[in-house]
């Protein structure tokens, strides 16, 4: 079997992360419960009029590595897939993320939708070798974790 080739110049390229803003604070030194998340997360996303959806992204100690907004939707919705969720947990080598996203209406009970996306989302990161810890769903005032209210 022969095969033909072209004369072609190769892109060799690096990724590199880019902060794209910061967010002053206190936060936790360690998320070691739902509540610290759920406080990092209100104050990156609880008073946003659209639903965000966003990772907490952890090293081996669940020291924060870093926040990324994944998907920013619509009043009652956000689209998300693993590739995108991922895409930036591997670059930043989080050995584990927290899922997060707001509920604009105030009202953190999960949808059949945040559910399905949850479970998606923690058998892509089996397969990557990445822990999906919890999902917290922020309202204005409250907070609901899926994994403390048995939903995963």
């Amino acid at each position: 079997m022969s095969s033909s080739k072209i004369r072609k110049t190769l892109k060799i390229v690096k990724l590199e992360q880019k902060t794209d803003k910061t967010l002053r604070g206190e936060f936790p030194k360690n998320i070691t419960s739902p509540k610290d998340a759920a406080d990092v997360l209100t104050q990156y996303i609880g008073n946003d009029d659209r639903e965000s959806f966003v990772i907490i992204l952890l090293d081996t100690k669940y020291k924060i590595n870093c926040l990324h907004t994944v998907s920013t939707g619509s009043l009652n919705a956000s689209i998300v897939t693993p590739r995108e969720t991922f895409k930036v947990a591997i670059e930043s080598n989080a050995a584990a993320i927290i899922l997060g996203h707001n509920h604009p209406s105030g009202s953190c009970k999960p949808s059949q939708q945040d559910l399905q996306i949850t479970k998606r989302l923690q058998e892509a990161g089996e397969l990557l070798g990445i822990s999906v810890l919890d999902h917290v769903i922020v309202g204005s005032e409250s907070y609901i974790s899926l994994k403390e209210d048995g939903y995963i």
